[in-house]
């Protein structure tokens, strides 16, 4: 057995040697901070809480959208995206509705559309080279790499070579993400203290008709 990794108030021995995919899936649980790589288990750190609100943040602009225009689903960790190489657990997933075949009970068996990574100053590598080169080779086609540390936001597509290819912002500072037809986001907001609100966000993008919906939804829980 490995060097001892502490969950909580308990001790977890991480193995030594080789380890398949379903084998790193039977030792981990929801609080191992760990990932697998080629048959080798890479311990992570906690999150900050700077991290942990833009996440917070993201998952609900990008969850409200995704359940308003029922584009598929958006996963927060912990959860797992198996790939070739590797299961990671990037920190925010998007799976389109025609690939939800692709989710198991606790990992996705294949690319997301859209992985979203938070860099921390101990995932600065990871973030930008080891995972970089595997969710291009493992077919992510849309990469969004944020850096809380330097006020920072770059996004990623794949080519039609299989390599990541950085897209810029358009007017006003917008990016407008490939795998979520309509929507846009302003990274700018991720870096103002205190964060906007999710619902405000949502006001911005979808304008009058994700008002519209709001009413209708409001209308319809009234009526039941």
């Amino acid at each position: 057995m490995g060097k001892a990794h502490f969950i909580g108030t308990e001790t977890k021995s991480v193995p030594s040697g080789k380890l398949s995919y379903a084998e790193f899936l039977d030792w981990a649980d929801e609080d191992t901070l760990a990932e697998w790589e080629d048959g080798e288990v890479i311990l992570t750190s906690p999150a900050s809480l700077k991290h942990q609100n833009i996440l917070l943040l993201l998952g609900n602009v990008l969850g409200g959208f995704v359940a308003w225009q029922n584009l598929g689903l958006i996963i927060l960790p912990p959860f797992q995206m198996k790939l070739p190489t590797s299961g990671r657990e990037p920190d925010l997933l998007f799976v389109k509705t025609e690939h939800l075949d692709r989710l198991r009970e606790t990992f996705l068996d294949g690319p997301a559309d859209l992985v979203v990574e938070i860099i921390s100053p101990e995932s600065i590598e990871r973030d930008r080279q080891t995972k970089f080169r595997q969710y291009a080779e493992g077919g992510v086609p849309e990469y969004w790499l944020l850096d809380p540390l330097q006020n920072g936001a770059e996004f990623y597509r794949l080519n039609a070579q299989g390599r990541y290819e950085v897209v810029g912002l358009e007017a006003e500072g917008k990016y407008y993400p490939a795998a979520l037809p309509g929507f846009w986001v302003r990274p700018a907001w991720l870096w103002t203290d205190p964060l906007p609100a999710a619902q405000d966000v949502l006001l911005q993008v979808g304008g009058q008709a994700y008002l519209a919906y709001l009413t209708e939804r409001l209308a319809q829980q009234s009526e039941s």
